[in-house]
């Protein structure tokens, strides 16, 4: 018997079940890097500072691409929500506290990473630019208050859950609490999303500007590639 609520997994390790849940989990990630590189992907107004200054990146941008953006985002990031669950049996097999830490921040990250940020984001961008063809004066501080009613509570949940995820799982696997080595801490989306972040000191480019769009679904393509590299390595060692 179990003394954690498994939800249905095993106790005994499904390696097989594991890689296909980090093999859809990249396809996430990647479904996700493209529908955030369709936004990103553009150069913004430099004469203007701050949000107003972000925002003058997206106004060329159609409402097909917005739509795209926000579909392949709103699939990606929930196929990725679900398979966190093969890192959360990981943890699981070493240590019950950890796993059930994490597995709080994943039902968290699922219900706001795709509903409540990644499609009001899109929702904002759409609003900003139709608003600018209506109403220049006003679209600004329209959009800045729409984002602030909409947009903002749900960003807050989603960085707690976020961080409650990512913490858990970075403790667990440095303190060896699973199969894999301590070093595979690593392969977690924070480390993935901090070697983007050179990428907003490279100037106002459109690759540059899609890539760090991008940076937490290159997070997640780093974590879940980076898992699945190393597997037949730590099953190798296990034997």
């Amino acid at each position: 018997m179990s003394n954690y609520n498994d939800i249905g997994i095993d106790n005994t390790l499904d390696w097989d079940r594991i890689r296909k849940l980090f093999i859809i989990g990249l396809i996430g990630g990647c479904m996700t890097f493209v529908g955030d590189w369709l936004l990103g992907y553009g150069v913004y107004d430099e004469s203007l500072t701050g949000l107003e200054k972000e925002l003058s990146q997206y106004l060329d941008l159609s409402d097909g691409k917005l739509f795209w953006s926000a579909f392949l985002g709103l699939i990606g990031i929930s196929l990725e929500g679900l398979c966190y669950f093969g890192i959360y049996r990981l943890i699981a097999n070493g240590s019950h506290k950890y796993a059930h830490i994490f597995r709080s921040g994943v039902f968290g990250y699922m219900l706001f990473a795709a509903c409540g940020v990644h499609v009001p984001c899109l929702s904002t961008v759409f609003f900003y630019n139709h608003m600018m063809q209506e109403s220049p004066d006003t679209a600004y501080d329209l959009t800045l208050r729409f984002s602030l009613y909409f947009l903002l509570p749900a960003l807050i949940m989603f960085l707690i859950f976020f961080f409650v995820m990512s913490a858990a799982q970075i403790i667990a696997f440095a303190k060896g609490m699973t199969p894999y080595p301590k070093w595979c801490w690593i392969f977690s989306m924070p480390v993935g999303m901090a070697a983007t972040m050179p990428l907003n000191f490279a100037g106002n480019h459109a690759i540059i500007n899609g890539l760090t769009a991008a940076w937490i679904s290159i997070g997640n393509i780093w974590m879940f590639g980076g898992l699945l590299l190393t597997m037949r390595l730590v099953q190798r060692e296990k034997r």
